[in-house]
């Protein structure tokens, strides 16, 4: 269980409050500029400017070494690729946590199955710098899951994800919930930045609505994105309609 009590970050976010349960999907929604990266920034541990209690299995954050926080939590920021070349999977190996070391044979079924739900495992002996945006992307990805995939991590709580589906076409945006799906039922809290509502509505188990630094509502999917607070809060007009049995979200 990861807890989150009255957490802020100076003006740029406001005291809020709320639980990350194992295997549960939380997505952060909102504006540009509401809050999501600064909420996900202050919950990953990086840094120090944040006010209030993050705990994770009653463990406060502040408390954890940086070696123990990054056997707890893995957080894929938005961020370019290093300067530095190395092939893929040196990079990869560079994820793996340090619980699993001796672990060869849970090493290559972990790496297997996560190359080959993202699609890249024809590319672990490719330079990252020769990558496109999409691979690297799904390369970064598969580097945060090894580290706290639960056979080479028993420490392992929560993935941090900010906005992971910005460089990825459709196609590969599907592999990603897919991956996400296969990372909460090992029991490892989720919780990610998102832009695609339609997607919020159909894979979220809680939903995080900011505005401007100020939690605007919170529950599931259903709770959260009405037309009222949607259109409150995206300042646009939104429709729900059903197509093939299946509620989708208009924006006009």
């Amino acid at each position: 269980m990861i807890q989150i009590k009255s957490l802020s970050v100076g003006a740029r976010l406001l005291p809020l409050s709320f639980e990350l349960k194992p295997g549960q999907v939380t997505h952060v929604i909102g504006p540009n500029g509401s809050g999501k990266s600064t909420l996900l920034e202050a919950i990953s541990g990086i840094g120090d400017s944040y006010k209030g209690d993050i705990k994770i299995d009653e463990k406060d954050l502040s408390d954890l070494s940086l070696q123990d926080l990054s056997l707890h939590r893995a957080y894929l920021c938005q961020s370019a690729r290093p300067a530095f070349n190395l092939e893929v999977f040196q990079y990869l190996a560079l994820s793996l946590p340090s619980s699993s070391q001796g672990l060869d044979a849970e090493i290559n079924a972990a790496l297997e199955e996560i190359t080959q739900m993202l699609d890249i495992a024809d590319k672990l002996h490719r330079s990252i710098q020769a990558l496109s945006g999409g691979e690297w992307q799904r390369v970064r990805l598969a580097g945060m899951c090894l580290q706290v995939w639960p056979t080479l991590n028993p420490y392992a709580k929560l993935l941090i994800l900010d906005e992971p589906a910005a460089p990825l076409d459709i196609a590969q945006e599907a592999l990603l919930y897919k991956l996400i799906e296969r990372v909460a039922q090992k029991g490892i809290a989720v919780i990610m930045a998102n832009h695609d509502l339609n997607r919020t509505l159909r894979h979220a188990d809680q939903v995080l609505l900011l505005d401007k630094g100020v939690l605007q509502a919170s529950g599931t999917a259903a709770v959260v994105l009405t037309r009222e607070q949607l259109e409150s809060v995206f300042n646009t007009q939104v429709k729900s309609v059903a197509v093939d049995g299946i509620m989708v979200l208009l924006f006009q």
